[in-house]
């Protein structure tokens, strides 16, 4: 049996802000935005590719404080390019990094290794991390 991670709640004080960053800088597809009335909205983002969602939103999902999630990740086959991209749409990111050594055979020196980190609006950590091929 697969069990596959579909969805992560990232908690943010101003949804608004949060759909425009994710959707408008990173390139997250909007899945649906979603009112209950004033007291609940769900908006559901998909990074490009990804078989997991993010949503922010208020009333359904879980109280967490604005900010407080740190280590999310996400997985590209060329973090040089993902970093030219990610600046180009006005992103503040790290240089690129380099942490360790490559622990498997590959053509690509930054594999598994090769990583920038950057953070949304509310201060919610990202990490981004290069691996071109996987066995």
């Amino acid at each position: 049996m697969n069990w596959t991670l579909e969805v992560v709640v990232v908690p943010v004080s101003d949804i608004d802000r949060a759909k425009e960053f994710y959707a408008g800088k990173l390139g997250f597809h909007v899945d649906h935005d979603t009112a209950f009335g004033d007291d609940v909205r769900i908006v559901q983002l998909t990074p490009p590719g990804s078989g997991c969602s993010i949503v922010i939103g208020r009333g359904a999902v879980p109280d967490m404080p604005p900010g407080s999630l740190k280590g999310l990740q996400l997985v590209v086959p060329d973090i040089n390019r993902a970093h030219a991209e990610l600046v180009a749409r006005g992103v503040a990111v790290s240089d690129v990094q380099r942490l360790g050594e490559n622990p498997s055979p590959t053509p690509h020196p930054l594999d598994n290794v090769g990583f920038v980190f950057f953070a949304d609006p509310d201060g919610n950590g990202w990490a981004v991390q290069q691996i071109s091929s996987r066995a």
